[in-house]
């Protein structure tokens, strides 16, 4: 299986983020541009929170708020679990099912960003690797 460090580094996107202060409308244009379903919340280079769909159906759509009025500040998540590169996908996957959450910040060991998983890239990986192991196991009983 690929390590973290293997995953981000075969991306060639790039990040989508925006700032505290940009609204909530701004947020959603990024995400639809990148097609991604949160963007990381960056205050110059500094991880302040993380603003996801969830989000936006929760915290705009549901308490009457408009997205082109409301600041990314006031409703993203601010308390932001992350991981570092040196964390195994299973782990990564462990994490996000244990606490419900589908992206999840990478960080180096300064806090700098140095990306996002999904749990659908944790997903995608976990397949490949599975038909992989099929393949070899086939290959093994054929021979």
């Amino acid at each position: 299986m690929k390590t973290l460090k293997q995953l981000l580094a075969g991306r060639n996107r790039p990040l989508a983020v925006v700032a505290p202060g940009d609204t909530v409308f701004h947020a959603l244009t990024v995400m639809a541009k990148h097609e991604v379903g949160a963007v990381l919340v960056l205050d110059g280079e500094q991880l302040v929170g993380i603003f996801s769909e969830r989000d936006y159906a929760r915290k705009i759509i549901l308490q009457g708020k408009t997205s082109k009025e409301t600041l990314v500040s006031e409703i993203m998540s601010d308390k932001v679990a992350y991981v570092t590169p040196s964390v195994s996908l299973d782990e990564c996957m462990a994490l996000m099912t244990e606490k419900h959450f589908r992206h999840l910040p990478v960080l180096d060991d300064e806090g700098n960003v140095l990306g996002i998983i999904s749990i659908g890239d944790l997903v995608k990986e976990t397949i490949c690797d599975q038909q992989f192991l099929i393949a070899q196991l086939e290959h093994y009983i054929a021979g």
